[in-house]
């Protein structure tokens, strides 16, 4: 299987600056595994959006596959009382 190329959309960048470091290690390795696995165990996909999201402690993961560029973009990363909440229709 190929590998994916993993994207992160700037505001995504700005977020990790405010997740706890005990957090943003796992989080990483998260979103590193997707490289693999664009659509691990565990993943939901958003209704209403052509999107996934998956689970690293009280975080969420919301990103988008493109199976034919073999690319996959992370949209949006929070803390799970309030990821939905912020989630545009990009």
């Amino acid at each position: 299987m190929a590998e994916y190329k993993i994207l992160l959309r700037r505001s995504v960048t700005k977020e990790l600056d405010h997740i706890p470091k005990k957090d943003l290690k796992r989080i990483i390795n998260r979103i590193k595994s997707l490289a693999h696995d664009p659509r691990p165990f565990g993943c939901e996909k958003l209704s209403g959006y052509e999107r996934y999201r998956i689970r690293q402690g009280n975080y969420r993961i919301v990103y988008s596959v493109q199976d034919k560029e073999l690319t996959i973009w992370v949209v949006k990363i929070g803390h799970r009382r309030d990821i939905y909440r912020k989630l545009t229709r990009r």
